[in-house]
């Protein structure tokens, strides 16, 4: 009998790879200006929508295929870990027969997601709780963001885009609106020509996370991390070494600094506007 050959395309093979990636969450800090809601939960557990942000930040990496991720607890970490913990049955269609104290699954509505919750320190910087998964990642290269923000972001094309690039790392950045409206003044009448209600930023790009990796990123990360910021020192090392590669978005990106953002993004979310809703 003729043996069949089965033939995967190079696109298929990288598409593959892709899935395989972990994505690396940032989910350790305090969360103190957006203190009316994380003193009782971690920031990345705010709720938009009835889900945490946490949670809106996977789907949007399960929505390119990465269902793998290493989330980096630090404060309040339990109430992450038992959120995950009891996920399966949270979604589920359930029979609990209290006489004989069992419990029959119907069926599920739980994501397909294998979740690596890591210890890494109440007080560590960023820098320390990257290097502290570093043995979870295995040589590999890995995404990385920042448990506290959402944007309807390609994953896929950042990840393209740090392939050609040849960098150590890939670091998304945007250019955020004007916070204040503006006035255009006629600048010899001083007459008011018009409103612009929100004008352009300063032109500036800033860091908003989505970052694609290499292992090369934890040279610049000495055994001892805990009090190193990533933003600071091992950034801008890499900056300066010709090591980084910049991902432009042009989207949609919100972090949830204060409690107007969370009332912002829930009013996104509640009226079917949140741009980063993707899958």
């Amino acid at each position: 009998m003729q043996k069949r050959r089965f033939c995967v395309s190079e696109a298929q093979m990288k598409t593959q790879a892709e899935e395989r990636m972990k994505a690396v969450i940032l989910a350790g800090g305090f969360g103190s200006r957006l203190s009316e809601a994380t003193g009782v939960i971690p920031k990345p557990m705010v709720e938009i929508g009835g889900k945490p942000i946490l949670w809106h930040i996977m789907k949007i990496y399960s929505h390119y295929g990465i269902n793998d991720f290493v989330i980096c607890c630090g404060y309040k970490q339990y109430v992450i870990k038992e959120y995950f913990a009891n996920y399966y049955l949270h979604n589920a269609d359930m029979t609990v027969d209290l006489g004989r104290g069992s419990v029959e699954v119907h069926s599920t509505h739980a994501e397909n997601w294998r979740v690596t919750l890591v210890d890494t320190g109440l007080s560590t910087m960023t820098g320390g709780r990257i290097k502290r998964v570093e043995s979870y990642l295995k040589g590999e290269r890995f995404l990385l963001t920042y448990g506290d923000g959402v944007a309807d972001i390609d994953v896929r094309r950042t990840i393209s885009e740090h392939e050609a690039s040849g960098a150590a790392i890939s670091m998304s950045v945007y250019q955020p609106e004007g916070k204040f409206g503006a006035v255009d003044i006629d600048v010899t009448t001083n007459k008011v020509r018009a409103f612009q209600e929100k004008p352009d930023g300063d032109g500036k790009w800033i860091n908003i996370g989505f970052f694609v990796c290499e292992p090369d990123v934890f040279r610049y990360l000495p055994d001892d991390s805990d009090a190193i910021p990533f933003e600071k020192a091992p950034l801008e090392q890499m900056a300066r070494d010709g090591q980084m590669h910049a991902y432009k978005h042009r989207g949609f990106w919100k972090p949830m600094d204060m409690l107007r953002d969370n009332r912002e993004l829930n009013e996104l979310w509640n009226t079917g506007q949140a741009p980063w809703k993707i899958w």
